[in-house]
């Protein structure tokens, strides 16, 4: 854990803080719930991206979240490239190929579409902001690349400080599995603004996205339950990869610097040991 990771969940958890003390609902007690910590495969020092679950999570982000966000960092290559969903560069290609790309101009001085190809980016569902918003009520869909480290729950003090020896980092995930699940009828004293749609774990309580997966509606060919949890779960790994591709290597290069700087200080140790041997103190 770097001292920017620190100072990160730091920011983010006074951030969450200021954002509850100023939401009328919650200062009037309301009824926003504190996500729970799930088990993830790649939570820890060592922790790996569970293959078939992040494959899961793309079907669940193509089906449902890519009709309304974007992903603007997200390149049809990165499917088939190390530490990723485990795609191969043909089905990679597959999927590329499923989508139109404009491009252009060609000679003519004309924009045209195309087949995407892997070098391509994911595909915006709008032409523009403005155009999401006229799509989605006046609430802009975020995008989804960098959500899984974009997002956080409230710990307060000292639990950050703990989740920073202890390495703790999937708190997006674990926000975003709430989120996704946490739709429900809101209380008979709960006033819910026209256009938004009540939640346990949104701040304030009230979100503009309307509750965007139920049960069965992805259908899964591993035996996997399909229900709106697990889809939720699936997803949110996804979107941790998406955000973090590089985390397996990360891990492994950090724990590679470890041993190396154990080695390291204990030669040192003997070679000061042996230089200065003869010498009287």
């Amino acid at each position: 854990m770097t001292i920017r990771s620190i100072l990160f969940g730091a920011a983010a958890a006074l951030f969450v803080s200021a954002q509850i003390a100023a939401s009328p609902a919650l200062a009037a007690g309301g009824e926003q719930h504190i996500p729970e910590r799930l088990s993830w495969s790649f939570a820890g020092p060592f922790g790996t991206y569970d293959r078939a679950q992040l494959q899961r999570g793309f079907k669940v982000f193509k089906e449902v979240c890519a009709a309304c966000h974007a992903a603007e960092y997200f390149a049809f290559r990165n499917l088939s490239q190390p530490g990723g969903p485990g795609f191969t560069e043909a089905q990679a290609k597959q999927v590329a190929g499923e989508y139109q790309i404009t491009d252009g101009p060609n000679d003519a001085g004309d924009m045209f579409q195309r087949p995407g190809r892997l070098s391509d980016h994911w595909p915006s569902p709008f032409p523009n902001a403005n155009a999401a918003r006229a799509s989605n009520g006046g609430a802009l869909p975020p995008d989804l690349s960098v959500m899984a480290k974009a997002r956080a729950s409230h710990v307060g003090f000292p639990g950050f400080i703990i989740d920073a020896f202890t390495q703790y980092q999937e708190a997006g995930p674990d926000y975003i599995t709430a989120l996704l699940a946490g739709y429900a009828e809101p209380p008979a004293d709960a006033h819910v603004q026209p256009g938004l749609h009540y939640n346990l774990y949104f701040p304030g309580n009230q979100i503009a996205m309307p509750k965007p997966i139920s049960d069965g509606q992805v259908e899964y060919t591993d035996g996997t339950p399909q229900t709106v949890h697990q889809y939720a779960e699936d997803v949110s790994a996804f979107l941790m990869w998406l955000a973090e591709p590089h985390l397996e290597a990360r891990k492994r290069i950090g724990f590679q610097v470890i041993i190396f700087l154990i080695v390291f200080t204990g030669l040192l140790y003997f070679t000061k040991k042996k230089v200065w041997s003869n010498v009287s103190h």
